[in-house]
């Protein structure tokens, strides 16, 4: 489905797309799939992999109980940078419904596979730069590991606003992101609380800190269940902030 950008006709060339970021970003995402970090890193069977997306979750779920979505029912909900669709499928235990779940993405690839994974959802390939939406059509966009992503500080300005267009007023960006740079992937880098502020400045932004250090939470193994609450007690051992960022 396509959606035109004032309701009637979408114009990509009235968007300023930053062509060499894209390319380096599409390059970026390859490299993770030939060296199979989906397979090893990021597997779902990690046990600390688990005990990742479950503390998330749980807290996510508590966060939009609190600013009043849940449960999900009608919202129209878009995942930028959607991969393979995952992340966009779990708002259902929320009460989402499927076909008001819309995911884009870069690669080619992926959508292709979000769309042999979960048919009754919308995938497209698009750049978020020029997203194939109408103004104020979705309630919540969720952004999980994305402004991470990009190093080019015009990218990151027409991401933004790109999403503040196609969000609703008191609607809300689902934020998911590295509060610190990874030493182990020179590909990201952290983003502060003034960072996310700069990006959405109008928005009431509710953010706090979770997940254990991923290389950390991975190599705990079978004593997963018990180290991971105590560590990830710790603040200066979490790495991400989760937030609920709403638009005024």
């Amino acid at each position: 489905m396509l959606i035109s950008k004032d309701g009637s006709r979408w114009n990509l060339e009235s968007r300023m797309e930053t062509h060499f970021e894209v390319d380096r970003l599409k390059d970026v995402y390859r490299q993770y799939g030939e060296r199979g970090w989906g397979k090893k890193k990021w597997a779902v069977t990690n046990r600390g992999n688990q005990a990742i997306q479950q503390e998330r979750d749980r807290k996510l779920e508590q966060l939009l109980q609190r600013a009043g979505f849940l449960p999900l029912g009608n919202r129209r909900i878009l995942d930028v940078g959607c991969g393979t669709g995952e992340i966009l499928a779990g708002f259902e235990a929320w009460g989402a419904r499927p076909e008001n779940l819309f995911g884009v993405d870069l690669l080619a690839e992926r959508i292709r596979r979000a769309k042999d994974n979960f048919p009754e959802m919308t995938f497209q390939e698009a750049n978020a730069e020029a997203l194939p939406f109408a103004n104020g059509f979705f309630d919540l966009v969720a952004l999980f590991t994305v402004f991470t992503s990009i190093r080019d500080h015009q990218m990151a300005r027409n991401v933004s606003r790109e999403i503040n267009r196609i969000l609703r007023s008191g609607g809300a960006v689902v934020w998911y992101d590295f509060r610190m740079n990874n030493p182990f992937n020179p590909h990201v880098r952290g983003i502060s609380r003034k960072g996310v502020r700069r990006l959405f400045p109008e928005y009431d932004s509710r953010l706090m800190t979770v997940t254990l250090l991923p290389p950390l939470a991975r190599r705990a193994g079978c004593l997963t269940d018990l180290l991971y609450p105590w560590l990830a007690s710790l603040l200066f051992l979490r790495s991400h902030y989760l937030g609920v960022l709403i638009k005024s």
